[in-house]
């Protein structure tokens, strides 16, 4: 075994330390396709069986390993198969109590979060998929720990345009279920285009069926780090940019995998990846926009902001690539605005719009993350910002995705307040030109040429 360089050690303390460099998340992905029943309630025995029974060590385990390594591991998640997968087996004429099994398990077991309650619509409709979408807004107002998604679109599929249009209204409805709330429950809803299979990051993450029985994937985060890395090369070109980034995304990583494969190994099941996106948080000195601020920009959204963008993400994907073998899920840099504090001044100065969030997107992680919009805004706007989202995702072989939350009662400017990691954002304006007639036309948008990219 080669020997533990102190210098090495130093670095990696003072990251943790003085930088907010975090294990983000350790989630456990479980398949439940081995639960289906025609028996609803068979089925839902089985589910929360075999949750507790997989995960009944997880939350223990990953305190293990903080408290032995130093490193501060936020979020404990679960992630299990889209259940319209596994609940369509049953005669339910709706899947509440599904996410009632859900919300049981993981309060069980002791996780933050638990995603899956999903289904994949890209190309079309099963009855499973129907019942379970129209069961969101109820699902997610009745629970705190059940998280949501829909793919809707895949670059091999093109974008099922009814699905887009139906998310638009489910969005909504999801709002004004936890309209108490600032309408929250949209917090816990994304809709995707190429949705990964091994993402670890709520609220999109869910077990994909090409995955193990059961899997440990773990997602860093280290945006105080990269900061603080380019604090030292001011005044360097761009190469020394995304060099300093590439070393320090090799760190990052490699810390994520020695807590992976530490999980894997006392829970006796798989090690799956490592997602080494930098994730930000409200907290000052841990936002993806001041490290590109720190490049030069005088804020975020600023003309060069998209460029930035796609120099951090690519550096961070080639540090992290070289640093282990198993990246996957999402890696990059999200650019949630609630989540971010540099995003939110911007957002409450007016330099940064959803437009230029929407071009950041095409060179980020994800998509438009976490951005507060006015409580009136049409279903059929909501469903062209989603259309918007999953072109940039369909055309650029990506993934995207899309958690608005239109605040019932509250307009642009105002202020809402979603607590702990999610942050808080002013309200930010979206087109008020109708888009009805073109989102209701309905059908599917086709595949993209792929042998013609120019």
């Amino acid at each position: 075994m080669p020997l533990v360089n102190p210098l090495d050690v130093m670095e990696t303390l003072h990251m943790i330390e003085a930088e907010k460099l975090d294990i983000r998340t350790i989630t456990m992905g479980i398949s439940l396709r081995d639960c289906a029943d025609h028996d609803g309630a068979v089925a839902r025995r089985r589910i929360l069986g075999k949750i507790t029974r997989c995960a009944d060590r997880l939350v223990e385990v990953a305190e293990e390993i903080q408290q032995e390594y130093g490193i501060p591991i936020i979020n404990k998640r679960i992630s299990v198969t889209p259940m319209a997968l596994v609940a369509e087996a049953s005669d339910d004429a709706e899947y509440l109590a599904f996410a009632e099994t859900l919300e049981c398990a993981a309060e069980t077991v002791g996780v933050n979060f638990i995603g899956g309650f999903s289904a994949l619509v890209h190309k079309g409709y099963t009855a499973g998929d129907r019942k379970l979408i129209r069961s969101i807004p109820r699902a997610l107002a009745m629970t705190q720990r059940v998280c949501a998604s829909v793919n809707v679109a895949t670059t091999r599929a093109g974008i099922n345009m009814d699905a887009v249009r139906e998310m638009g209204e489910i969005i909504v409805a999801t709002a004004h279920g936890t309209a108490d709330r600032d309408g929250i429950g949209c917090a816990k809803l994304v809709v995707f285009a190429n949705a990964t299979e091994d993402n670890p990051f709520m609220a999109g993450a869910f077990h994909g069926i090409g995955e193990p029985d059961c899997v440990i994937n773990v997602g860093v985060s280290g945006p105080g780090a990269v900061k603080s890395a380019l604090e030292k090369v001011r005044g360097a070109d761009l190469g020394v940019v995304a060099e300093t980034i590439k070393r320090t995304a090799f760190k990052v990583t490699r810390i994520g995998q020695l807590v992976a494969q530490e999980a894997s190994r006392r829970l006796g099941v798989s090690f799956g990846i490592v997602d080494l996106s930098l994730a930000p948080t409200p907290e000052v000195g841990d936002s993806v926009a001041q490290i590109l601020e720190e490049m030069g920009l005088a804020r975020v959204g600023a003309a060069g902001s998209t460029a930035a963008l796609a120099l951090l993400t690519d550096a961070v994907k080639k540090g992290g690539t070289m640093a282990s073998s198993y990246v996957g899920g999402l890696s990059g840099a999200f650019i949630p605005l609630s989540e971010d504090a540099a995003m939110i001044s911007a957002a409450e100065e007016g330099v940064l719009s959803i437009e230029k969030l929407e071009a950041m997107t095409s060179v980020c992680s994800v998509g438009l993350d976490m951005i507060a919009i006015p409580g009136d805004t049409p279903a059929e706007t909501i469903a062209g910002i989603i259309a918007d989202e999953a072109a940039i995702g369909v055309i650029n072989q990506k993934t995207t995705a899309v958690r608005l939350i239109p605040v019932p009662g509250k307009g642009v400017g105002e202020m809402v307040e979603f607590g702990g990691l999610l942050g808080h954002a002013p309200i930010i304006p979206v087109s008020t030109l109708d888009s009805a007639p073109f989102v209701h036309r309905g059908g599917r948008i086709p595949a993209p040429v792929q042998g013609m990219r120019n």
